[in-house]
């Protein structure tokens, strides 16, 4: 079989057995997480940067300067159907390495723990994608200690991916609307709206998972954004 599709249909396979097994259940287990690079000026409409001048002006209207355009922080966000657990920003000039991503899942764990009764002793299905810190063998080992199961993510599947096709896609709108000018304005102002959002918002975007999948399987691992759009959304 081509191992392009290969992969994808093995996923949907392990996860629609185990989501017909316990159902809400299984999706009670699952925390999720991916990265996106966030601006501190993002991109308007073509209307929303236009600046005002009066009608009788002899000059069109100019586009405002967006001096700080080239500024971004990574954030990593953690959420499950209940909401966020977790959100961390990288200190501009510095990658994510696996020892970084450790600390991270360390954070991860105490804040499930805080905010989670029992979910601990459940089992957490951590569902991420396959970037290298997350697949080294620090992160494996750390990932076994807590007991935690890892569910593997199709490479290049952003529409398998909560974050990519729920989360981030209502993100980005909201920040085509947003200008900040310090690293804490901005890591304060993305947490609070993720906080914001309500538990039935992400309870939706693992909901989606199971069409999708279902689709997947069906299309021999094709791709199921287009088929979705109509259909989960």
């Amino acid at each position: 079989m081509d191992t392009t599709i290969a992969a994808p249909v093995s996923c949907a396979v392990t996860f629609l057995q185990r989501y017909w097994e316990i159902e809400d259940e299984f999706l009670d287990r699952i925390v999720t997480c991916d990265e996106i690079w966030v601006k501190f000026v993002n991109a308007e409409t073509k209307e929303q940067s236009k600046q005002w001048m009066h009608t009788h002006s002899p000059n069109k209207p100019k586009k405002f300067k967006q001096t700080l355009s080239n500024r971004k922080m990574m954030a990593t966000v953690f959420w499950d159907r209940k909401g966020i657990l977790l959100t961390e920003f990288m200190a501009p000039g510095t990658t994510i390495t696996s020892e970084v991503y450790c600390e991270t899942l360390h954070k991860l764990r105490r804040s499930i723990q805080n905010k989670r009764r029992g979910m601990l002793s459940k089992g957490v299905v951590l569902l991420h994608d396959n970037a290298r810190p997350h697949t080294a063998a620090r992160t494996n080992a750390l990932i076994k200690l807590f007991n935690w199961q890892i569910f593997d993510h199709p490479p290049y599947s952003a529409d398998l991916a909560p974050s990519d096709y729920h989360l981030f896609s209502k993100m980005k709108v909201w920040l085509a609307t947003q200008s900040v000018h310090t690293n804490e304005e901005l890591a304060d102002d993305v947490k609070t709206w993720l906080n914001n959002l309500a538990a039935p918002f992400y309870d939706e975007g693992l909901q989606k998972l199971v069409p999708r999948y279902d689709k997947c399987l069906n299309v021999d691992g094709n791709y199921v954004e287009k088929w979705c759009r109509y259909v989960c959304m």
